[in-house]
């Protein structure tokens, strides 16, 4: 009997313990499900962040060998071309230039492979490639540079004929030395050198525009990025009851004024123009013939940076660029009127970007006064009364030329082989000149 008790004791024990293993069992298999689906997103966001890291770092020592390897054979050739200079300098700067393009594309194509790219509105500037022009664009970011740079690859000759002016800091990075040997003219901002640097400016303009064919000159009138300046731009425009403005800042003359007086014929009526040109002058001697307005529009207001075109963190990002062009004989010389044609490209601009950021696309503005202001109203007229609109309406993402209803968009692209055909280039001259400089260093050492 006990014998009995016993073996149905130990048979009860045994399959309790076996519920219990089973039971417990589920449970952990159980929390072991949990937990997956629980660390499923941070899993998918350590490796987002694990792949960003890589392509990041990747990316820069792609563009540190590449910015190693083509600036230094730049300088190499254009110094071993030296006697070609002084023999025919015509075809030395045509040489630089080609690879002054090549270099800018290399910029270019860094956005290029991590999907930035470029949407253009408005007037199209092609056909103005072989002309003298000045190229006014707002400024938000050190990004703005490198957009310039890959929408206007596709543009004729501009690109290697192109001067531009940029603040001296530039003057002290990597492409610094680049932009010297092509003439490029670095400007000092503050009250304490303004008046020095326009005496410089108009002085290089002097010496090296027409010396080295040179046809666009691109410059940011706002004298700075838009988050430095604004503040103060608003500030003034309070005390002076000037258009208050939140997307761009009021424009600086300076630059712009010495510009027009020093590469713009002026007429007697005090406006810029070509028609009284002797017949049989050269086209060098027309000077100016155009003012080509961009503005930059970045997606939800959200500028790129330089640091963003390096490393390639940010998704997929169409930037749009609109061109709006002038003849030279529509634009004032006299410092007055130049500076209210000045201010309404600007509230043009405000206009545009305002209504962009809010819906994604721009509005159509006219004025109810021609692009050419040439008047003088009296001081007690507010500035801001003249650039009233009187027509808004919408046609796209930026506003159709006189005479359409709507405007189409082009999307700027790159050649893939060309690019990579440029970068071949690039690493099979740096291959060259370590190759030489080498044989160099053995031969006196």
């Amino acid at each position: 009997m006990h014998l009995y008790t016993l073996r149905l004791f130990l048979f009860v024990s045994f399959f309790s313990h076996l519920n219990v293993l089973r039971f417990n069992s589920l449970g952990c298999f159980l929390f072991l499900q949990a937990g997956q689906y629980s660390m499923a997103p941070h899993l998918h966001t350590a490796r987002k962040l694990f792949w960003i890291l890589m392509n990041s770092l990747l990316r820069f020592t792609f563009m540190f060998v590449n910015n190693c390897v083509a600036i230094p054979s730049y300088c190499l050739y254009l110094l071993v071309l030296q006697p070609l200079r002084v023999v025919d300098a015509p075809t030395f700067w045509y040489i630089e230039g080609v690879m002054f393009r090549w270099l800018l594309a290399m910029v270019a194509s860094w956005g290029w492979c991590a999907g930035y790219t470029v949407t253009e509105w408005g007037d199209d500037v092609r056909p103005m490639s072989e002309d003298e022009a000045m190229v006014i664009v707002n400024h938000q970011s050190t990004g703005d540079v490198c957009t310039l740079m890959m929408c206007l690859q596709d543009k004729g000759t501009v690109v290697r004929k192109m001067m531009w002016l940029m603040d001296h800091v530039f003057k002290y990075t990597n492409f610094g030395v680049v932009s010297l040997i092509h003439g490029d003219f670095f400007i000092r901002q503050g009250k304490a050198h303004r008046e020095k640097q326009l005496v410089y400016l108009k002085d290089h303009l002097d010496k090296y525009y027409y010396s080295r064919d040179r046809k666009w000159i691109v410059l940011f009138p706002e004298g700075g990025f838009l988050r430095k300046r604004r503040e103060t731009s608003q500030s003034f425009a309070k005390k002076k009851d000037l258009p208050y403005l939140t997307h761009v800042t009021l424009p600086r003359l300076g630059a712009t004024e010495i510009i027009l007086k020093t590469l713009g014929p002026q007429q007697e009526n005090g406006i810029l123009g070509t028609e009284g040109n002797p017949p049989g002058q050269s086209i060098k001697a027309k000077g100016l013939q155009w003012v080509i307005d961009m503005t930059i529009a970045y997606p939800n207001a959200r500028p790129m940076d330089i640091q963003t075109w390096i490393f390639g963190y940010r998704d997929p990002t169409v930037t749009h660029v609109h061109y709006r062009t002038y003849p030279i004989k529509d634009v004032p010389v006299e410092s007055e009127a130049l500076t209210d044609w000045l201010y309404q490209r600007f509230v043009e601009k405000e206009k545009l970007l305002a209504h962009f950021y809010k819906t994604g696309s721009l509005m159509t503005i006219e004025f109810c006064f021609p692009r050419s202001v040439n008047i003088h109203p009296s001081t007690k007229t507010k500035l801001a009364d003249k650039f009233s609109p009187c027509f808004l309406g919408l046609a796209g993402a930026f506003p159709p030329p006189d005479g359409q209803k709507a405007l189409a968009s082009r999307n700027m692209t790159l050649d893939n082989v060309w690019l990579l055909i440029v970068q071949t280039f690039a690493f099979a001259s740096g291959y060259m000149w370590y190759s030489v400089l080498t044989h160099i260093y053995c031969w006196f050492f």
